[in-house]
């Protein structure tokens, strides 16, 4: 007899961008396990990004539920649509630069919706799903976040109705990156804090992406941690020919605290030092890019070398992965970011072209990209061997023998990874 799993996510196509991956690829594969998905999703989200390519990849033996849910992001998108989308989606501007709209935007996110804007949809889900999981026998239930919120519904469900719970955190709660720039009150940060401890000792187990959030935790909590990372799937691309320019391309959220001026000075020096570099040389971005990013580039006289092609559908983020040259995977140079292992990280590792991983030291992605050999990571001083890897890497191309030979990537299919869901629930 199939096992009946109730997943409470907030990202779910149409939903665009890194957030909705995960659970869309568990949910594709969890009923080769035995497993039958019941996804619970809001009804009329404020999803910063859309990509209505995925909802084609929604598994038909998954059963979709839908509430209405309503959210502050609707209301503050009267005084600036732009700013409202950028801060939902995690795109902050840098402190110095911030006006007074910003930081009132800031510090209201931070102080009046704790621990964030989904905050309203706890109450009406609580009593929604209380009637669904009794009628339907159902026992076991899922709340991924961020947004953190959607754990206060698994905590009220489990307090009614002593389900087993399961809380997967696709980032860490207080220590994540842009958590410092909320502007939080004293009151505010306790009541990040409390609500954090609440949840990590009250779910029966939790699941996490990284080694270091892990770690992170088991000084919070006693409950059983398990680290499930995101991976990738088999995808249905058409075979793509090899850009005819040395593209270094960034594909996803470039966050103003990811510019790493170190790699625009190793290009303007490259393209000083061999003549060559000059004709060939693309830095492509693919995604919302900070205006920080973009002010560096243009400080550094890069401009002219800069294909900047917004947002693209999934499909169309994959092919470019596997037709650019080199392919750019930069994290902000902080402690807390450690544990963030990117989720296109996987999808790059099995494009086969090979990867330029920039991080704080220590990053949990580094051992990744090292272990796969699927490309080269350095953190935030290593600007001398950073450009003497970018020559090889630039020589390979002009010889037509560049590429990746990435090794063990089968522990990290969406199936294998889903396998390890599965067992793990049962």
């Amino acid at each position: 007899m199939e096992q009946k799993l109730l997943i409470i996510t907030y990202y779910f196509p149409p939903a665009g961008g890194p957030g909705v991956q995960r659970w869309l690829k568990f949910v594709k594969y969890l009923p080769e396990f035995g497993v039958q998905p019941i996804v619970y999703v809001p009804e009329n989200p404020t999803y910063p990004i859309v990509d209505e390519g995925l909802v084609g990849e929604i598994s038909d033996k998954v059963i979709v539920l839908k509430n209405k849910i309503w959210e502050p992001y609707q209301l503050a998108s009267v005084f600036s649509k732009n700013k409202t989308k950028k801060i939902s989606s995690g795109i902050f501007p840098q402190k110095k630069k911030q006006t007074f709209l910003d930081k009132t935007f800031l510090w209201v996110r931070g102080n009046l919706f704790i621990p964030d804007a989904r905050v309203f949809w706890v109450k009406p889900s609580v009593s929604y799903l209380e009637k669904y999981i009794q009628e339907n026998n159902i026992d076991t239930i899922v709340t991924s976040g961020p947004p953190h919120s959607l754990h206060l519904i698994g905590l009220e469900l489990q307090k009614k109705l002593k389900v087993k719970w399961f809380a997967d955190f696709r980032d860490p709660w207080t220590t994540i990156g842009y958590h410092k720039a909320l502007r939080l009150s004293s009151y505010a940060a306790k009541k990040h804090k409390s609500l954090e401890h609440k949840v990590l000792n009250a779910a029966d187990e939790i699941i996490v992406t990284s080694k270091t959030t892990k770690t992170e935790f088991e000084v919070i909590t006693s409950k059983p941690i398990t680290v499930i990372t995101n991976g990738y799937d088999v995808e249905t691309v058409e075979k793509q020919t090899l850009d005819s320019k040395f593209t270094l391309a960034h594909i996803g959220s470039f966050l103003s605290d990811r510019n790493p001026p170190f790699l625009w000075e190793v290009l303007v020096e490259l393209l000083q030092e061999v003549p060559e570099f000059k004709s060939h040389l693309e830095i492509k971005l693919i995604g919302a890019v900070s205006q920080e990013v973009l002010d560096a580039i243009e400080e550094h006289q890069l401009k002219d070398y800069l294909n900047l092609l917004g947002y693209v559908s999934h499909q169309e983020a994959v092919a470019h992965q596997r037709k650019s040259q080199v392919l750019l995977l930069i994290e902000i140079n902080s402690e807390d970011t450690k544990s963030i292992i990117p989720g296109k990280l996987f999808e790059y590792m099995v494009s086969n072209r090979p990867i330029i991983a920039i991080g704080p030291q220590g990053s949990d992605f580094a051992d990744i990209v090292t272990q796969t050999n699927t490309g080269v990571f350095f953190d935030y001083s290593e600007k001398a061997r950073l450009k003497s890897v970018i020559l090889d890497f630039f020589n390979q191309f002009l010889e037509g023998k560049l590429q990746a030979h990435g090794v063990g990537l089968q522990q990290y299919s969406r199936k294998n990874l889903t396998k390890q869901l599965a067992q793990l629930i049962h």
